[in-house]
């Protein structure tokens, strides 16, 4: 295996640990709630705490990478990620587990950018979509294989089994890491603004705390929407704030770039996917198909086959293609494909369902590939580190909107039907609102150049017309 190959599956497999246990959590919360004294619904502030650990703290892990190095700071987010996995384990009261999901989501929240800085700084452009590719499969596969390894677990064995399970794994990550992972920082880090974190990092808290209690029934709308308006005004304030600084936390500048503006904005409306499709997914296959945990975990894992199919295929793919082809061609497909799971019925056959799942992750993977890689096109060695944390920023909130989304075109639908609880008839709606969200990024693609990204996809630069003959020129040759 070559050095840039092994350095991708050592951050993939961290990364796979944090994206899994973002999610693990779902199928354990009645075990958790009853052992704890508390109620399912009041341990969902379990899962909200660690979403909102993580919108916090993802902005300052490119500034910490630039200080300490990426491989320390690397290392330091799976001991912390570990310590809140322990401390989740031994929790014996909601208030100390609620306080450990936090912890997790402070190292979690470190991981995945700095993890995206040492692939940067360690590949190069030429071979970036390979190494990118690796690290696609945690953040699409994680929270698919979470569910049903939770249900599992629990079955097994105690609930507690779900966050020590990370303690080997991360063992070795902390080994692999510092034998393999070259100690990369910037010569001179620049000035921390305190400031600005705290005002972008309770904006992105409020929304994404806001958007995720959407589905929480026994939080009032009005506290979700408050909590969405303030997160909103505190990032107006940062934005007005951005003309009077040198050194944002989280550099907005960076969308002046079309390549990272394309992968913001289109690949925001693209990634609200990833948190819809783990969400209603289990829940129509048990509350509308009446399966169990288990079965439904099994079935939705089969998009996680496509996912891994993607490796081999997405360089070629891309060489063939390029970047602005490639996302106007299969992006439309990955929406038909969640306007075909509208379709689905408890009469559906397996041949037909799991074949369309697979498919289904192959390209939703190739697109969470290519978004990712075409951020980096243009991005200079010294802002990396920023490009990091806007790219994670964005995903995190596009997630939380998704399950937003999700969860809201079910209720209204249920409230249409005059249903109490969801039944199979109330999620078509849903899967056909992603689908439109996510067709939506077709336009944002539509401005993206045709040769954009050559270097990392392997592709010649396209020709450049020849300078047009002057006057001069022209009375020159006539002499």
């Amino acid at each position: 295996m070559q050095r840039e190959q092994l350095i991708a599956v050592i951050v993939a497999v961290a990364l796979f640990m944090e994206q899994i246990d973002s999610t693990i959590i779902a199928t354990a919360l009645p075990a958790i709630a009853a052992d704890l004294n508390t109620t399912p619904l009041k341990l969902n502030v379990a899962v909200t705490a660690y979403l909102l650990a993580l919108a916090i703290f993802i902005p300052v892990s490119g500034w910490f990478a630039d200080r300490f190095g990426a491989r320390n700071v690397f290392r330091a987010a799976i001991i912390v990620f570990m310590t809140g996995s322990i401390c989740c384990a031994l929790s014996n009261s909601l208030p100390a587990f609620v306080a450990a999901r936090v912890l997790q989501g402070m190292g979690g929240a470190m991981m995945t950018p700095v993890a995206r800085l040492i692939i940067l700084r360690s590949v190069d452009k030429s071979r970036l979509l390979n190494a990118m590719s690796f690290m696609s499969i945690p953040g699409l596969a994680g929270p698919l294989f979470g569910p049903p390894l939770g249900g599992l677990i629990v079955t097994v064995a105690t609930w507690h089994w779900i966050f020590l399970v990370n303690i080997p794994i991360g063992l070795l990550g902390i080994v692999m890491v510092t034998k393999y992972i070259p100690d990369i920082k910037v010569e001179r880090a620049e000035r921390f603004d305190i400031v600005g974190m705290l005002l972008i990092g309770l904006g992105l808290g409020g929304l994404a705390f806001g958007l995720s209690l959407t589905r929480n029934a026994s939080v009032p709308l009005f506290v979700d929407l408050g909590l969405a308006v303030f997160g909103a005004v505190m990032i107006a304030l940062y934005v007005l704030r951005l003309r009077r600084i040198d050194n944002p936390v989280l550099d907005l500048g960076l969308l002046k770039l079309r390549s990272v503006e394309i992968s913001v904005f289109g690949g925001f409306l693209f990634r609200t996917s990833l948190g819809a499709m783990p969400f209603l997914l289990p829940l129509l296959f048990q509350l509308g198909f009446g399966m169990s945990p288990l079965q439904s975990g099994f079935l939705v894992i089969s998009t996680s086959i496509g996912v891994l199919l993607v490796k081999p295929f997405a360089p070629t793919l891309l060489r063939a293609f390029g970047f602005r082809n490639l996302f106007l061609i299969n992006g439309p497909l990955v929406s038909l494909t969640f306007a075909a799971f509208a379709l689905f019925s408890k009469e559906t056959a397996l041949w037909l369902m799991v074949p369309l799942l697979i498919f289904n992750g192959f390209i939703r993977s190739l697109q969470f590939t290519t978004f990712s890689a075409i951020t980096f096109a243009d991005v200079s060695a010294a802002k990396m580190s920023h490009a990091t944390s806007l790219l994670a920023v964005s995903s995190q909130l596009a997630i939380s909107t998704g399950v937003a989304i999700g969860a809201l075109a079910v209720e209204l639908a249920m409230q249409w039907h005059g249903h109490t609880s969801p039944t199979a008839a109330d999620f078509p709606y849903a899967f056909i609102t992603i689908a439109l969200v996510t067709a939506s990024s077709f336009f944002v693609c539509l401005r993206l150049p045709a040769d954009a990204g050559s270097e990392i996809a392997n592709r010649p630069p396209r020709p450049q017309p020849a300078p047009a003959a002057t006057e001069e020129t022209l009375r020159r040759k006539a002499s």
